[in-house]
């Protein structure tokens, strides 16, 4: 019997890279104590494991689903009904283990809603996850014995007794079990990429019709993806179930379905790390931004529509096409016009949000009050001066950072070129 042994060499940038990630998660909350950072950094925790679980359809399968909603919210009321049993006695579950119930609660209602909605591609599946996830949120109205109607369920995490004094009453051993959750559903989606299922939902993605000619079903392909995926989507509704103790409509609602396609949109749907980097963004856009402002919604909207005009592949695509740069050694030749570009859209950006707020005092918040704090200055919006100097900024701005980007392009296309001529 001739048997071969082969050496295949650690992969040391990727276990650099997750262990890195890992000591993120562990270090993230020693900068600072307050609770604000930690409820920011828990939502973070949440929404990355969803937008992961949302990539699974939308980046690595190629569905679009307006409906992802319904497997994380589904999961996060049998969540809420296990801790409440929990806490009553009848149940004996340890609340670090409470994830798993929400995931197979996901898992249980991806394969009902699945075999429906994976029977179409393209367009009509996107309608039809639609009319999935409004069907499910009028059910949350119509049946609130087990909904809890618009005022949803209330729980309470610190139940059962203490394991080596982990109570999940302060936030900080909450956001612990979040990171764990976090980092150990991180490295299963990844691993699932690797797989020849998922190297299966790339391919009924690019290609569906080459798939079944080669003897693939590309429906159960789709069909077991999204199972897997809702899966996920049910760990992070359990999570969330266990971080604010209530689940209501709003967990099955078209807003949170629309947040994640946002999210995972942002950070970019053709790498793995895109929804986690759309992920921090949209909870720093939404929790963050939005205890400054009320415009926040506004300022996430142009943001999204500059993504989607200017950089469709997300910002983890503006982040790896710098890595042949960076290779080569050439970046330092794109670091005075991206100077210039992020200077002008600075400008461009203080003109716009100077305008927006004073509009918004001006119209909806004023209350005969007519200054406003502006970037340390006391303005007043019933006189013309700062009007006239937010404008001045934002058309400024605008100009310049049009004729930046374009010495950014110039610059861009000769060191392609360069490169180009070097590979061949």
């Amino acid at each position: 019997m001739n048997t071969t042994l082969r050496y295949r060499p650690l992969n040391l940038g990727r276990w650099l890279l997750w262990g890195t990630t890992a000591l993120i998660f562990v270090l993230a909350p020693l900068f600072s104590d307050a609770s604000f950072a930690l409820t920011l950094l828990s939502q973070m925790g949440i929404l990355i494991i969803f937008s992961l679980s949302y990539n699974m359809l939308l980046g690595q399968s190629g569905m679009l689903s307006f409906g992802h909603a319904v497997y994380s919210g589904l999961g996060a009321y049998i969540a809420v009904h296990a801790l409440n049993f929990i806490g009553k006695g009848t149940l004996h579950f340890p609340v670090s283990l409470l994830p798993l119930i929400g995931g197979c609660a996901g898992l249980v209602f991806g394969s009902i809603f699945g075999y429906v909605t994976t029977k179409k591609s393209g367009t009509t599946f996107a309608m039809i996850s639609l009319g999935i996830g409004e069907m499910v949120f009028a059910c949350v109205l119509m049946f609130p014995g087990f909904f809890g109607g618009e005022g949803g369920i209330t729980t309470n995490r610190v139940v059962g007794s203490a394991v080596l004094g982990v109570t999940y009453g302060p936030a900080i051993q909450v956001y612990y079990l979040i990171a764990a959750w976090a980092f150990i559903c991180m490295i299963a989606m990844f691993a699932l990429t690797q797989t020849p299922l998922g190297r299966m939902a790339n391919a009924v993605r690019d290609n569906p019709e080459r798939a079944e000619f080669i003897g693939y079903n590309t429906q159960r392909v789709r069909y077991i993806q999204l199972m897997l995926s809702a899966f996920f989507a049910g760990v992070a509704g359990s999570l969330s179930c266990i971080n604010y103790e209530i689940v209501s409509a709003e967990n099955v609602s078209a807003i949170r379905s629309g947040g994640v396609l946002i999210a995972t949109f942002i950070g970019g749907v053709g790498l793995f790390f895109g929804p986690i980097l759309g992920a921090i963004l949209f909870t720093l856009f939404a929790i963050a931004l939005s205890s400054f402002t009320k415009a926040w919604l506004l300022y996430l909207g142009l943001f999204f529509l500059l993504m989607v005009l200017y950089a469709p592949g997300g910002v983890a695509w503006l982040v790896a096409i710098q890595l042949p740069v960076l290779r080569a050694r050439r970046l330092t030749d794109l670091l005075w016009p991206y100077s210039l570009a992020i200077l002008a859209a600075a400008v461009c950006v203080i003109g716009l949000v100077g305008s927006v707020e004073m509009l918004y005092h001006a119209a909806l918040e004023s209350g005969g009050d007519r200054h406003i704090q502006w970037f340390g200055l006391n303005v007043d919006v019933r006189t013309p001066t700062p009007w006239l100097v937010t404008s001045a900024l934002l058309l400024c701005g605008g100009l310049a950072t049009r004729y930046a980007m374009q010495f950014v392009q110039r610059r861009w296309d000769t060191i392609q070129l360069a490169l180009r001529q070097v590979a061949t």
